[in-house]
């Protein structure tokens, strides 16, 4: 069965559903989460996703994203599929959303309303080797000066997301 997305108005409103890729070939605005995850010492958790993915195949990016499923909460979303994604679970707190539009050179679109998480995560991870290439925590600066150096090496989203997520967590002692 398809994987059906929350199509939402800017108001993060429930209009219906949508199968997901139609979704990203149409542009269609939809529910989305992004999870964030620091260690104790103040890094952040990036992946580099798979190479079998859909677009941004490759890059770095956060923790992980993705889709409720129709019904099912967003933080509720957001645990299980970092779960699914990083093999971990901890503690999530709910930081802010945005609205964003990337277009691909495949012809997809993100167009997503996008609920942030953050959370912090000094264990084990058992990254699912479909989904993740690798990972790493890197401090936050050196992240801030690889996407001006590097900026292709990351996802469109990390680059609108990463300050706001920065911002937030000095605000919030993170």
């Amino acid at each position: 069965m398809s994987q059906q997305v929350i199509l939402v108005n800017e108001k993060d409103e429930m209009l219906g559903t949508m199968e997901k890729m139609e979704a990203h070939q149409k542009a269609f605005l939809h529910r989305a989460f992004s999870v964030f995850i620091f260690n104790k010492k103040g890094e952040m958790l990036l992946q580099q996703r798979a190479l079998n993915k859909y677009h941004s195949a490759g890059l770095w990016t956060n923790a992980c994203c993705s889709h409720p499923f129709p019904d099912e909460d967003v933080e509720l979303a957001a645990q299980r599929r970092l779960y699914e994604e990083m093999g971990f679970t901890t503690s999530l707190k709910k930081a802010f959303d945005f609205v964003y539009k990337a277009p691909f050179d495949n012809g997809l679109t993100e167009y997503e309303f996008d609920h942030v998480f953050v959370g912090i995560h000094d264990n084990s991870i058992y990254a699912n080797e479909s989904e993740v290439k690798d990972y790493c925590y890197k401090s936050v600066e050196e992240i801030a000066d690889s996407l001006i150096t590097h900026p292709a090496k990351y996802t469109a989203w990390f680059h609108i997301a990463f300050p706001m997520v920065r911002n937030w967590s000095e605000a919030n002692s993170i």
